[in-house]
């Protein structure tokens, strides 16, 4: 089983349905880091965070892998935009743009993991629920692997992590955002994501690959000698 991403984080702190200001913008990046590719929006969100101030009424949002514990932020937002990891079947790094009613059609066409189903599910619960916003986008990046944990981006899915910021924000100022580059990234303690988990963080703490176990965490997944160890017995012979 995969493990969990952090818990969801907002930049600035997030309104609740019942006080978000009327023209709330959600930018929401989803994904899990610790799998490769599939890190890619919330690597797209940090990197915006880093670089781009906004208009009070817009929030960043770290989603990891939360569900439908992200509700309150569709349910909170009048415009939403979202940054994710997805099968187009597509060469890898592309990234193609999906929007509004389209959205949860692409979100759920094919699943990589449990939290694209359940940001599906997010979408139909808020519009059942009357609080959907009135515009949705969704940037989206075909990955070129998943099943390395431990491992960060490919180099052409983070090549195109450029492209996604440029979109983003080009859109919000479309929304009304007013995106201003920054002259330094905020103080971690504002930042949007895990500064522990932060792209640079994560890279630089990582293993090299011959130490690091790509398949799960290997202080949990006994290999068969050291099973055969254990029990006193010898490994099965395989083939």
């Amino acid at each position: 089983m995969r493990a969990a991403a952090p818990e969801s984080t907002c930049h600035p702190p997030c309104n609740t349905p019942d006080t978000a200001a009327d023209d709330t913008i959600v930018v929401l990046g989803i994904g899990n880091v610790l799998w490769a590719d599939e890190g890619f929006g919330v690597r797209a969100v940090e990197a915006l965070d880093a670089r781009y101030a906004f208009a009070p009424n817009v929030r960043l949002v770290d989603g990891g892998t939360q569900g439908l514990y992200l509700i309150q932020h569709v349910q909170a937002a009048r415009k939403l935009l979202i940054l994710d990891a997805i099968d187009y079947g597509l060469a890898p790094g592309t990234l193609k743009r999906v929007e509004d009613d389209e959205v949860p059609r692409f979100l759920g066409a094919k699943k990589m993991s449990l939290h694209q189903t359940g940001f599906q599910e997010v979408l139909a619960l808020a519009r059942l629920t009357g609080s959907y916003p009135d515009r949705v986008l969704l940037i989206g990046c075909q990955p070129e692997e998943l099943e390395d944990y431990g491992g960060s981006l490919r180099p052409v899915v983070k090549a195109a992590l450029e492209e996604a910021v440029q979109q983003a924000v080009q859109r919000l100022r479309e929304w009304g955002a007013d995106p201003q580059p920054r002259q330094a990234p905020p103080p971690q303690d504002e930042a949007v994501c895990v500064p522990t988990l932060s792209l640079g963080a994560y890279e630089a703490g990582r293993p090299a690959e011959a130490q690091a176990c790509r398949i799960g965490d290997e202080r949990f997944m006994v290999s068969p000698a050291a099973a055969a160890a254990l029990l006193g017995t010898q490994p099965v012979p395989q083939g």
